[in-house]
């Protein structure tokens, strides 16, 4: 099954958390660069909520264009890296200082999905949990 219905079947109450991890570690995402966007030193588009550092990952051009549609910045061009999942956290997350995680489809509402720095998510000595939570315990819907 493809990342975006793992995220439904989640979401819907029928999924598997192992499976939707899984899926997104094997998903192949497109990240926005941040640059050419006001403020931006270079690097991978990201935002800080609660103290927690969120990548912006897109499973297609189509969700990344309705991001761009949302921001109202449709009408410029939208670099980006096709990242596998697990090269987000695995090499990237603990570049950060301080905790960080993916934010899949951000503007797509129903069919978003946050990874949070959590065990089984992110590398442990990136988690922001200490004692073996489940997969999902840090999702956020």
């Amino acid at each position: 099954m493809e990342l975006t219905a793992e995220i439904a079947a989640y979401r819907d109450g029928t999924g598997d958390p192992g499976r939707l991890v899984g899926e997104f570690r094997r998903a192949v995402l497109l990240v926005p660069l941040a640059d050419g966007v006001a403020g931006a030193a270079g690097g991978l588009m990201s935002a800080v909520s609660g103290g927690i550092r969120w990548f912006y990952a897109f499973t297609d051009e189509e969700a990344l264009a309705r991001f761009a549609q949302a921001r109202g910045e449709d009408g410029r061009e939208w670099p980006y890296l096709a990242v596998l999942g697990a090269r987000l956290v695995d090499a990237v997350v603990p570049q950060v200082d301080g905790p960080a995680g993916v934010a899949v489809n951000v503007a797509d509402g129903d069919g978003s999905m946050l990874f949070p720095p959590v065990t089984s998510i992110v590398p442990d000595g990136c988690a922001v949990d200490t004692v073996g939570a489940e997969a999902d315990a840090g999702m956020v819907a």
